[in-house]
């Protein structure tokens, strides 16, 4: 309806202005003769419903306005035709078929473009109203990232990489951070940059699910942070498993990594190669909290009563004991040594049995001295390693250190 209003105000300007040509045409023809006769008024043209115009709109209506001798005409009461006061030629001239501008809809539609826009005011009709499409409005607050998902573009793609937002919107500041970045101008070149550092395709989503705060990192400052490691003589693979597993390593600056790495060296009295290499096999070090390592160094030292040079070793050949619960280190170095006489040297020797379970050790350490076989001297016969002892499968363990049968073993764990 708002549209065949602007055509109908468009037709109506045109007709004017064909109307106004046709006028002063007709004027101009009427001149001559207005000179011969005093009191003469020149015809003035209006729109006649005999004109042809498809939409029954009057273009041009004749009027007479007075001839040479009104008394004569008003002595009948009627007026003479003007044509009859007129000289042939202008009555030739007047009855020439009179040429209008083309209004077809082609050259309506040429000009649509300049037709200014329909004021947000006017009404519209029900068919008009039903095919408006409203985008759908964004949550003000939400509790969850899965409502901004259709709104976001970064998120869906986000999504469609692997990043589990469920996990993501569980970390602090991290759903705020993913709403305000763009992925073609923030996050692309920061997925470029961990796949030149080494980080494969597949593990881009989990990456980001565990860190995505290296989505708001300046891309210099992880370049220069790359870039010390490689000249503490890290290669680009280790590098890579590196900041694969730890994630947050990429988020300390230069200053705070060499901090760390000074740490482990004095406190633990490690080489530079040795501290490489513990950073390499356990590179949450660098990330984690200092106060429960120095803690556990502690403990070792003054609980368990192990030397500093077995404290080297024990944390060299096993890093996880730096990390591990207090309570649970305790507990097990007390099983294996007051009561399974373990001493401190051969804990020296296999510290991989403080990661094993207590209740494994209990479990198989019972069953071999049921049989009669709990022998870890390795100077006495029938030696029995802890490393055997903690690592091996039960079947393998009972067939081979046992010599009895998975289903002794089970019999035996029923009478417990």
């Amino acid at each position: 309806m708002a549209l065949w209003a602007r055509q109908a105000s468009r037709w109506c300007h045109l007709l004017k202005a064909a109307c106004a040509a046709e006028f002063r045409g007709r004027l101009r023809g009427c001149s001559s003769t207005a000179q011969a006769c005093h009191g003469f008024a020149p015809r003035a043209l209006l729109p006649s419903p005999n004109d042809v115009l498809p939409w029954r709109l009057q273009a041009y209506r004749h009027v007479s306005v007075g001839s040479c001798s009104p008394r004569d005409s008003a002595k009948d009461g009627s007026f003479s035709s003007p044509e009859s006061n007129l000289p042939l030629p202008v009555k030739q001239e007047q009855t020439k078929p009179e040429t209008l501008p083309d209004l077809n809809e082609k050259t309506l539609y040429e000009d649509w473009d300049d037709i200014p826009p329909s004021s947000a005011l006017e009404e519209i009709s029900e068919e008009e109203a039903v095919q408006i499409i409203a985008e759908p409005l964004l949550p003000l607050h939400s509790s969850t990232l899965r409502d901004y998902v259709d709104h976001s573009e970064t998120l869906a793609k986000l999504v469609h990489l692997g990043v589990d937002l469920s996990q993501v919107e569980k970390r602090q500041k991290a759903g705020q951070l993913l709403l305000t970045l763009d992925f073609e101008k923030d996050i692309r070149k920061i997925l470029l940059f961990l796949k030149d550092v080494g980080v494969e395709d597949n593990q881009l989503g989990p990456f980001l699910t565990k860190n995505p705060y290296i989505l708001g990192e300046d891309l210099e400052a992880l370049e220069t942070r790359v870039a010390y490691l490689k000249s503490k003589k890290f290669g680009k693979a280790e590098i890579a498993q590196m900041v694969s597993r730890a994630p947050y390593l990429l988020l300390f600056s230069v200053e705070r990594l060499d901090n760390r790495l000074g740490f482990f060296k004095n406190e633990l009295g490690l080489s530079v190669k040795k501290t490489k290499d513990l950073v390499i096999r356990l590179p949450r070090l660098l990330t984690g909290k200092l106060e429960p390592v120095k803690e556990n160094l502690q403990v070792c030292q003054i609980e368990l009563g192990f030397q500093r040079n077995e404290i080297q070793q024990i944390v060299f050949k096993t890093p996880k004991i730096l990390t591990a619960s207090k309570k649970r280190l305790k507990q097990t170095f007390d099983y294996l040594h007051n009561i399974m006489g373990i001493p401190h040297h051969m804990l020296t020797r296999f510290p991989q049995v403080f990661n094993s379970k207590l209740l494994r050790i209990k479990e198989r350490h019972m069953f071999l001295t049921f049989l009669g076989r709990a022998q870890y001297d390795p100077a006495q016969p029938s030696y029995i390693s802890l490393d055997q002892l903690v690592t091996l499968p039960d079947e393998v363990f009972c067939t081979e250190i046992a010599k009895a049968s998975i289903q002794d073993f089970e019999k035996f764990l029923k009478t417990l």
